[in-house]
């Protein structure tokens, strides 16, 4: 019995720290992109240069690649949360969010971390790899399924629009948490309106998941 009651504690914990962490490694990792307060949509060769022998950038992509973990515990216990009031939104925002969390990492992997390690190619080798480079950023072949990174936010917005309808968040928090994860996918180039937005989500859910870890009030 003690053993069950530490374990769903440990459960109850990390899962806190996944509400209070993801947000916070998405202001980092927006705040850190160059061009910050010069927005522009920018195309695949302005993406590589602006990649290119940024390490702080990529550290920032490396971070947002390994919070797609805290992303599926997050949505997984939206999950649980939304299972009895609101079970078909739950399951299927959830599902959505997981898959798009999944393609996240994918996207981060192929299109961000690749460049840390041409970076150290010298600069007439690194040129020669640009036509790849330029193939890779504009999603060609199988990368085409990049695009599915959109899930991320359509699965979390349906669940906070259940958290809402039902009450099992603070009215505010799932307001400001439905915001944010609407506008946290804005293309590349435009990353103030992506800080804004996980601004918006670190305001909601780290409360949220500071309070599960100090956990019920006796």
């Amino acid at each position: 019995m003690n053993k069950n009651l530490a374990l769903a504690e440990g459960k109850r914990k990390a899962t806190g720290l996944a509400f209070v962490l993801f947000p916070l490694i998405f202001v980092f990792a927006f705040a850190v992109h160059p061009g910050l307060f010069q927005p522009h949509f920018l195309g695949p060769e302005e993406l590589i240069q602006r990649a290119h022998q940024n390490e702080l950038l990529q550290f920032g992509h490396l971070l947002v690649t390994l919070c797609t973990v805290l992303l599926i515990a997050s949505a997984l216990h939206f999950m649980t949360l939304l299972g009895k009031s609101a079970a078909w939104a739950g399951t299927v925002g959830g599902a959505l969010a997981i898959v798009g969390a999944v393609i996240l990492a994918a996207d981060k992997g192929a299109l961000c971390l690749t460049m840390s390690a041409l970076d150290r190619l010298p600069e007439p080798q690194f040129s020669q790899m640009l036509p790849g480079l330029l193939a890779m950023f504009s999603r060609q072949g199988w990368l085409v399924i990049l695009w599915g990174i959109v899930l991320l936010p359509i699965g979390f917005a349906i669940q906070a629009l259940a958290l809402i309808r039902t009450s099992a968040l603070p009215r505010w928090q799932a307001v400001m948490f439905l915001i944010g994860v609407l506008f946290v996918g804005t293309p590349d180039g435009v990353e103030i309106v992506n800080l804004g937005a996980s601004l918006l989500m670190a305001a909601a859910m780290v409360p949220y998941g500071i309070r599960l870890m100090k956990g019920p009030r006796s």
